[in-house]
């Protein structure tokens, strides 16, 4: 694999540039509260935390809205933005010098001026001065935060911020496309190289760790979300994070794992033999979720909604099974009894941005469906362009499901029970593509081969 480091370097090595996305973020959130000029957004960054009560850090990555705003990835900060003349104020904390003695440089007001273009800089032990010379007549904030406002001595609004950032954040601007997109490019590279490694007899946190050093020494230090590697029946888990056994030859394998670029996050999954080549029968479920998803991104448009498109792979799903001997019935009937959910339990996909599972998936006033499978759809939008979501039908052997329905007349007469408790073992199969919503369809930006033939000729 190539070494594109010299593309994705870490944001801390340079100078941020793209302010201008960073200063379109902020218009875009502030236009949605100009009816209130005397008031003021507040957003308080991340700070390092600690395991335990013990001086080991865990990796610095900022809170997701704060760097909507501001793309500042360091610790410690806070923001305000006044509602009518759009100014940014940057919070700095006041360091000591026993701080630069432990963990390095201190910037000073006219560098943070210079290299995040705020329109003020203030240290955090100004705010209070700082607050009583704007006068304003409330402070939005988000929740949980508003007893750090009130005891300044101004009324909090938490009702309000969230839903706005969630409403900005799900419509991508280009500069956030363009980091998803370098995010992509690495974790696909990732993929690929553990995709030609494994083989039986190694273990999964072998191929983790394989996946991580691709990722790595590309400069993308930060991974988006733990990632899956889960062989045999642990790829039925659908958050497995052991990572612990070792494989064997006619077992599947399931990686589910990304990268971070700059905060903005990959998120793929992919399925294949442990050993050189699909069993029959591996083949025959694979190729029933692959479908699966083919089907529905060809759905993928503005106009369409999710729950349409989880419903369609659904139903290729059941139908498949059908055909398979596993279950018996119309397509139609096996829907009506929500036979689907007892192999493909969550949702078909997600939003995708500065975290894996995005904001903006219900809006304010939109219920959870409140069916099996659908209750754990994380998204209920109608697609519009500039959303970026992923896509990802599985279908899984999990007997915590599948024996209470044996016993549950109304399932049990659709289910070929002995055949399928015969496959106990078989673990799960799941594809996920990551996909930019555009105006004419969706441009797909996941390049991770999927296809039977294509993984074959890799392995």
């Amino acid at each position: 694999m190539r070494n594109s480091s010299e593309n994705y370097q870490p944001v801390s090595k340079h100078r941020v540039n793209g302010t201008d996305m960073y200063q379109q973020h902020r218009r875009r959130l502030i236009e949605l509260f100009q009816d209130n000029p005397d008031h003021l957004l507040y957003l308080k960054g991340g700070s390092v935390a600690h395991r335990y009560q013990t001086d080991y850090e865990y990796p610095f990555r900022q809170e997701s809205n704060f760097l909507y705003l501001t793309g500042i990835d360091e610790p410690d900060m806070a923001a305000f933005f006044h509602c009518g003349s759009g100014d940014f104020t940057l919070v700095i904390p006041r360091r000591t010098a026993q701080f630069a003695v432990w963990m390095g440089y201190i910037r000073t007001p006219e560098e943070y001026r210079n290299r995040y273009e705020p329109d003020h800089v203030i240290y955090d032990d100004e705010v209070s001065d700082w607050l009583k010379k704007n006068h304003p007549k409330k402070i939005h904030c988000l929740p949980g935060i508003e007893s750090h406002i009130e005891s300044l001595g101004y009324p909090a609004e938490t009702g309000h911020l969230q839903d706005a950032l969630a409403y900005c954040r799900v419509i991508k601007s280009e500069g956030e496309i363009d980091h998803l997109k370098k995010a992509a490019t690495v974790a696909n590279e990732a993929h690929i190289e553990v995709m030609k490694a494994v083989k039986p007899g190694a273990f999964e946190y072998e191929m983790k760790a394989l996946f991580e050093y691709q990722t790595v020494r590309n400069g993308l230090v930060h991974a988006p979300y733990s990632g899956i590697f889960a062989s045999g029946t642990g790829s039925a888990i659908l958050h497995y994070t052991d990572n612990q056994k070792q494989m064997h030859d006619g077992e599947l394998f399931l990686v589910d794992a990304g990268s971070e670029y700059r905060g903005y996050a990959a998120d793929i999954t992919r399925t294949y033999p442990v050993g050189k080549t699909f069993s029959p029968l591996q083949a025959d479920l694979y190729d029933i979720v692959l479908d699966a998803q083919n089907i529905t991104l060809n759905m993928i448009r503005p106009g369409n909604k999710m729950e349409d498109l989880h419903l369609t792979a659904a139903q290729r799903i059941v139908s498949g099974l059908r055909d398979c001997g596993l279950v018996s019935g119309s397509t139609e009937e096996l829907m009506d009894a929500n036979i689907f959910a007892l192999f493909f339990p969550h949702g078909l996909g997600h939003f995708l941005g500065l975290d894996t599972h995005d904001v903006g998936g219900y809006p304010k006033g939109t219920e959870v469906i409140d069916r099996p499978g659908l209750r754990f759809l994380r998204a209920r939008r109608t697609f519009e362009p500039g959303m970026v979501l992923t896509i990802e039908p599985g279908l899984y052997i999990i007997p915590a499901l599948l024996e209470p329905a044996f016993n549950d007349d109304s399932k049990a007469a659709m289910l070929n029970t002995e055949r399928i408790s015969e496959l106990f073992g078989f673990g799960g199969i799941r594809i996920e593509d990551n996909v930019i919503v555009r105006e004419n369809g969706m441009e797909n930006l996941t390049t991770v081969p999927k296809t039977r033939r294509e993984i074959e000729h890799l392995r």
